[in-house]
């Protein structure tokens, strides 16, 4: 189960449902994986030789999941499985095709310790890219900067969930906080979690009734029968719960956080500032590569997340993850528009006027719970979308 945060401000689990589910066994060292044996080329051969690193190593934030699907869609057929490093390796493919490097996917959270992307990106140089979402960067902004090159999803699944049995009135996170107080209900999650400083701060909700004892298990809220709220995924537990914990067992409503104003870009593809320059020729190349990759993930997941679930397996580290749960992903990231062209015409755009409200709102925060931003921090600093190719999208 996730106990600890996956971003520095993200702070909730991502079917963190260990106790309802078993744990699957793992496969050893250099297993292959599940990509297809033969792909079909689907358009022209990209060389990324030269300009990009031999492996282009990407460190994730947490286990393998259909949120991080764009990148598992690049790798080419019988990737080799590290289940003791927690890593996957094979060719880096785009279009069907061999580009003629290598990907390198890390496992974050239990993997390296519950380090901060930021952080692991700061002492591990070999890592090219890395998950870091706009809150986090402008929290280590100051001491571990980091430029972000694409988003793969426009807003972050992060969601406070309740009973819509026990609170049939309610439709809002603001709602919710109202009928909690005169109920002595009290919203669930994971402690120090910087949204929850907003949505207290920003009224949303009372802060008499805010509860930093989540530890990413069910049990709390189903013994709760209803009374609760509780942090979550929208891309997780409503399925999780509805359909594979026998206790609870029905569905649950719930309000993004992204739609009360603190609206990071989630596990953006960011770079170290200080290589952005150097690294420019490979992203001008990759970028279009991994926006493509996320397309075909979102239009056509199976096969990716049936590598996902083997990789899980491989693992083998207490978190588990089905098939079941990575197709009902997808398809809450294409009904709630965590995945879209967010009116770009294309795929992995970054907003900055966004970016800039998000830093007026976390500043604050993040300098009062000791974190490091950078002085006079502005959108042009945390992320660019000079790599983006604008022919490249969902089409909605």
């Amino acid at each position: 189960m996730r106990t600890r945060p996956r971003t520095a401000a993200v702070t909730l689990s991502v079917a963190t449902l260990a106790v309802a589910l078993t744990a699957c066994g793992g496969s050893g060292s250099g297993d292959a994986g599940a990509a297809p044996a033969a792909p079909t080329p689907t358009g022209p051969a990209v060389d990324l030789a030269g300009a990009c690193p031999a492996t282009v190593v990407v460190q994730t934030d947490w286990n393998p999941e259909a949120d991080h699907g764009h990148l598992y869609q690049m790798l080419g057929p019988n990737p080799a499985i590290d289940a003791s490093q927690k890593s996957v390796t094979s060719d880096l493919y785009a279009n069907g095709r061999p580009t003629g490097v290598k990907l390198q996917v890390r496992a974050g959270g239990p993997a390296i310790g519950f380090s901060k992307v930021s952080a692991q990106m700061n002492q591990d140089k070999s890592i090219t890219l890395g998950y870091v979402s706009t809150d986090e960067a402008v929290q280590f902004s100051g001491d571990m900067p980091t430029t972000a090159v694409f988003a793969e999803n426009d807003k972050s699944p992060m969601m406070v969930m309740w009973d819509p049995k026990t609170y049939p009135d309610v439709t809002t996170i603001k709602d919710l906080g109202v009928r909690l107080q005169a109920n002595g209900g009290v919203v669930r999650y994971f402690n120090g979690a910087a949204y929850m400083s907003y949505l207290t701060g920003a009224g949303y909700l009372p802060a008499g009734i805010v509860d930093g004892s989540y530890d990413g298990a069910p049990a709390k809220f189903v013994t709760a029968k209803g009374k609760d709220a509780q942090q979550g995924f929208a891309t997780a537990e409503p399925y999780v719960y509805q359909n594979e914990i026998a206790a609870w067992g029905k569905p649950l409503k719930f309000q993004l956080v992204a739609d009360t104003g603190w609206s990071p870009y989630p596990e953006t593809m960011s770079v170290r500032t200080a290589d952005l320059a150097s690294l420019s020729p490979c992203l001008k190349k990759l970028v279009p590569v991994m926006q493509q990759a996320d397309v075909d993930f979102v239009k056509n997941p199976a096969a990716t997340n049936d590598l996902i679930v083997k990789l899980v397996q491989a693992y083998n580290n207490g978190w588990t993850y089905d098939a079941a749960v990575g197709k009902a992903a997808v398809a809450q990231m294409k009904d709630l528009k965590i995945a879209t062209d967010a009116g770009n015409g294309h795929v992995g755009a970054m907003d900055d006027k966004r970016v800039s409200d998000l830093i007026k709102t976390a500043a604050p925060i993040f300098s009062q719970s000791g974190g490091h931003v950078k002085d006079g921090l502005a959108a042009g600093d945390l992320v660019t979308n000079q790599f983006l190719d604008p022919k490249i999208g969902f089409g909605w």
